[in-house]
């Protein structure tokens, strides 16, 4: 199938990606611009995941203060070179991390920083209450088990839905973020500040 220029043009509008990166995903899907996109993206996360391993030593530190001064952030994220530091899209994204931490109030930034504690506590809790419901106990570990994994989708910052597209994990976002600069991105640490606490 032959894809028109201003197909061509739009899809990269919309995503970003290469000329030929669109080309490429708009004859696979038949022009189809809605296909491409999800092509693009899948792509893209795939190009992400063979980066995750290389080293990151620059980026930027962002702080966001909510209107009112009553609640900030601070936020370090990780890139491999200063040139992609620098970049529109990285500084978007880092100052998109900072507003999502202030709004969803994680606590770590992936599960494996959780302490075996806290997740044995927050597990014996889910298990008790599901066995006051009089449930097996096998389908009570499997019921505990799903409460744990919306545990970790509130606590853990990368397994958050985007606030700004709910329908994006921030880890999803990150490795979007990675095939299309072309380099690693990690989020490294954070702090939140609220008055009071």
């Amino acid at each position: 199938m032959s894809v028109s220029a201003t197909d061509v043009k739009k899809l990269r509008e919309m995503t970003s990606a290469g000329i030929m990166d669109c080309k490429q995903a708009l004859a696979e899907t038949n022009g189809n611009i809605e296909k491409a996109i999800e092509s693009l993206r899948k792509k893209g996360i795939a190009k992400a995941e063979k980066k995750i391993s290389r080293e990151t030593r620059d980026g930027l530190i962002e702080s966001y203060i909510h209107p009112g001064a009553r609640l900030g952030v601070l936020v370090e994220i990780n890139c491999e070179t200063d040139f992609v530091a620098k970049t529109d899209d990285f500084k978007k994204f880092v100052r998109d991390v900072a507003m999502q931490i202030a709004a969803s109030n994680p606590l770590v930034v992936t599960r494996q920083e959780l302490s075996p504690e806290l997740i044995e506590k927050e597990m014996n809790i889910y298990k008790t209450q599901v066995m006051n419901q009089k449930k097996p106990e096998h389908i009570a570990e499997k019921i505990a088990q799903g409460k744990m994994e919306k545990y970790y989708q509130e606590v853990c910052l990368l397994e958050q839905s985007f606030i700004k597209d709910p329908n994006k994990t921030i880890d999803e976002l990150n490795k979007e973020l990675i095939g299309k600069l072309g380099e690693n991105i990690i989020i490294r640490r954070f702090v939140r500040f609220q008055l009071g606490e």
